[in-house]
């Protein structure tokens, strides 16, 4: 069947189109914005891409156009399909139809650490010799791809809450059908499309009914949120994890300040001790969701712990890009000011006193239309300084954001200046880390080669 992908090179449109070409299909595909770590995975493919939506992509017609929740009515290829009559259907839809409905699916939930706890758990199950299939919303460094078959019957993915398509305002992870779900945590998020934290609280509740009777809830026992999507009702066994809290199944006692070590109880029993590259609780409770799920589908939970000693993080998530000069170099995904907290919070714990630099970009919807704004300086209360991308289509004053940051905090109007301004103000020792949930127009790239032209 030939395939044409709307929205391509998004992260998990690429997997989507990554898993059509390992199951035989003819696969290309158009997109308006094309940059790493996708567009190189999808070309190493060698899947056709198409800059721009442009008709003429769709010229000879594809047996099945796949629509991307990015495209919407207006849109000149949606406009060429509508019109037509081009058969169409969303990726979650595709994906669950034609692949996971004859797998066990482990689906991981949650407003924060998707990526890293559904990368941990594929790479967990494939240590343990189970070979699972995943779909990432990033590229895992274990693997490094976004998405594959597998050859077990498990098939692990990111659960996301965003909506299906234009047509289809369903949280995505309605279409999978886990037979085992993480819930990792729920904050409000998405402004876009959601009015309030309740909104997002009853499409995870859809979720929880999909889940079927033999298999498992994961929940963060922690959450105030996702206990209230607990008290609508239930229809399957939960296991709770945390590290504080009352009636956990799973918990972590830390051992060392930063996380890098921590012991694990099931119930009132240690199943081991976990020594990782990781740091911050916020991944120590990431882990130990992904331990919890690999035991839900059978795995011991000692080979998960010793499994994570070789865990290497998705890019992007505190993505180690060098040290030019002595200046450590991160690249990370947080756009929102829980992520960028813990993110920070974690970083914080393992360099002691060390300098923080931050460059942000407040490029998520919910970052655009100023949902956060009054939350973002609090959460750099770790970051000794902030430089903030204020591009001038930004609807919002920054003028708050800086006072509250002062002296600690300035802008820029563009990326080029940005690293500039970086480039004069990191030292040798100094930790600067890029927080994006896009491209940053390359600039922590471009930070490395200044630093190491310095």
């Amino acid at each position: 069947m030939n395939l044409h992908i709307l929205g391509i090179c998004g992260t998990f449109m690429g997997g989507i189109a990554a898993l059509a070409r390992e199951l035989g299909e003819s696969v290309e595909g158009s997109d308006q914005n094309v940059y790493p770590p996708m567009s190189t995975q999808l070309e190493a493919l060698g899947i056709r891409l198409h800059q721009g939506y442009l008709p003429a992509h769709l010229q000879p017609s594809p047996d099945l156009v796949i629509v991307g929740n990015t495209i919407s009515r207006g849109n000149a290829a949606i406009e060429h399909v509508l019109n037509e009559g081009l058969p169409f259907v969303s990726g979650p839809a595709w994906l669950g139809n034609r692949l996971l409905a004859q797998r066990l699916v482990l689906a991981v939930a949650g407003t924060h650490g998707k990526t890293t706890t559904t990368s941990l758990l594929a790479h967990l199950l494939d240590q343990g010799g189970h070979k699972p299939g995943f779909l990432v919303g990033g590229v895992p460094e274990n693997f490094g791809i976004s998405a594959r078959l597998g050859e077990g019957d498990a098939f692990v993915i990111e659960a996301d809450e965003y909506d299906t398509a234009f047509f289809d305002k369903r949280s995505k992870f309605v279409h999978y059908h886990a037979d085992i779900a993480i819930l990792n945590n729920l904050e409000f998020d998405h402004a876009d499309i959601f009015d309030t934290l309740a909104a997002i609280e009853t499409q995870f509740h859809h979720l929880v009914r999909t889940v079927p009777g033999r298999g498992r809830l994961i929940v963060n026992g922690e959450d105030e949120a996702l206990k209230r999507v607990l008290a609508r009702g239930t229809w399957t066994p939960v296991e709770r994890f945390g590290i504080e809290g009352e009636n956990l199944d799973w918990r972590a006692e830390l051992l060392t300040s930063d996380g890098s070590e921590f012991r694990v109880w099931r119930g009132g029993e240690c199943v081991g001790i976990a020594n990782w590259s990781l740091s911050g609780r916020h991944n120590v409770m990431n882990a130990l969701a992904a331990i919890a799920a690999a035991a839900a589908y059978g795995q011991a939970p000692a080979t998960s712990i010793a499994a994570l000693a070789s865990f290497r993080s998705a890019k992007r998530r505190m993505e180690f890009l060098g040290a030019p000069g002595g200046v450590s170099v991160y690249d990370d995904f947080a756009h929102h000011p829980t992520a960028i907290a813990t993110t920070l919070a974690g970083l914080r714990a393992k360099v002691g006193a060390e300098r923080i630099l931050v460059a942000l970009e407040p490029r998520s919807n919910s970052m655009r239309l100023g949902a956060h704004k009054d939350a973002l300086a609090p959460s750099l209360a770790d970051a000794d300084h902030v430089v903030f991308l204020h591009k001038p289509e930004l609807p919002w004053d920054n003028q708050v954001l800086l006072a509250d940051l002062a002296p600690r905090g300035e802008t820029c109007a563009d990326a080029t200046t940005l690293v500039a301004r970086l480039a004069e103000l990191a030292k040798r020792g100094d930790h600067v880390v890029f927080m994006s949930n896009g491209g940053f127009d390359d600039a922590p790239r471009r930070l490395v080669a200044a630093l190491s032209d310095r």
